[in-house]
C-alpha cells in the first residue's frame, strides 16, 4: 500500500507551505478551555449553521471553522458570540494559508468540506485536485476522516476517482438523505427536489504524505 502511495499522490506536483505567508492578524485560537478535546475542521463555515449545531450537538470534540468571505463571516461570528459555544473558533482566513501556519500533523480528527466552489470552469482549484490537499492529509490523524458534500454529480465523480486513483484513500460515497439541513446551500438544494452526495474519505494505517514532520516556523 505504502509503495502504490508513493507511485500516486508522491508523485504530484508537490505543495510549497513554505511559500505561504500567515494570514493578516494571524493568531491561533485559545484552546486552553478544550485543550483535551478532539480537533475537527470545517473548511468553508459559511454562515456557520453547520459549523453552530455541530458545536452544540458535540461538546466532545472542539471545531475550527473557517470562512473567508467577510459577510458570510460577519454574521457567523455574530450568531457565534450569541451561542457562546467554548467549543467552537470561528476564524476569518484564507482557509489554506491559515492551515498551513495554525495546523500541526496528525492532529485533526475529521474535516468538513461542505459545497465548496464547484469551480467548474477552474477544475484545478476543486479541493481534490490541488496539491495543498496532501498537505491537508498530513494534518488528518490516522483514522481520520474527510468529509465532502456537494449538489453536482460531476464534481462528486472527479472527487471520487481523486480519492482512489491519487490519494488512495478508503472512501464511501452515498446520497444526502433528504431531510438533511447541515448548511444554508444543503437546505436550498433538497428543497428543490436535487440530489446531494456525500463522499467520506478515511486515512488509513501507514498513510504517508511528504508533510508528516513539517510545520511552519514560529517566526513566518
Amino acid at each position: 500500500m505504502t509503495h502504490h502511495l508513493e507511485l500516486s499522490h508522491q508523485q504530484q506536483r508537490a505543495f510549497q507551505p513554505q511559500k505561504l505567508s500567515a494570514p493578516r492578524d494571524f493568531i491561533v485560537p485559545d484552546r486552553s478551555i478544550n485543550a483535551e478535546l478532539p480537533l475537527v475542521l470545517e473548511i468553508g463555515a459559511g454562515k456557520g449553521k453547520h459549523a453552530l449545531s455541530f458545536a452544540q450537538q458535540n461538546p466532545d470534540k472542539h471545531l475550527i471553522a473557517i470562512e473567508r468571505t467577510r459577510n458570510k463571516f460577519d454574521a457567523f461570528a455574530k450568531l457565534a458570540a450569541q451561542q457562546k459555544s467554548s467549543n467552537l473558533s470561528a476564524i476569518h482566513a484564507d482557509a489554506i494559508a491559515w492551515i498551513v501556519h495554525a495546523i500541526a500533523p496528525n492532529s485533526i480528527e475529521r474535516i468538513f468540506i461542505l459545497y465548496p466552489n464547484p469551480e467548474q470552469h477552474n477544475p484545478n482549484q476543486q479541493w481534490l485536485n490541488m496539491p495543498f490537499f496532501e498537505f491537508l492529509l498530513s494534518r488528518l490523524q490516522v483514522g481520520g476522516e474527510v468529509v465532502l458534500a456537494t449538489n453536482i454529480e460531476a464534481y462528486m465523480d472527479n472527487a471520487e476517482q481523486q480519492a482512489n486513483e491519487v490519494w488512495c484513500l478508503p472512501n464511501t460515497r452515498h446520497k444526502v438523505a433528504s431531510d438533511s439541513q447541515r448548511t444554508h446551500f444543503e437546505v436550498k438544494y433538497l428543497a428543490r427536489g436535487e440530489t446531494c452526495w456525500q463522499l467520506n474519505m478515511r486515512k488509513s494505517e501507514g498513510y504517508k504524505t511528504r508533510f508528516d514532520t513539517w510545520q511552519a516556523s514560529s517566526e513566518a
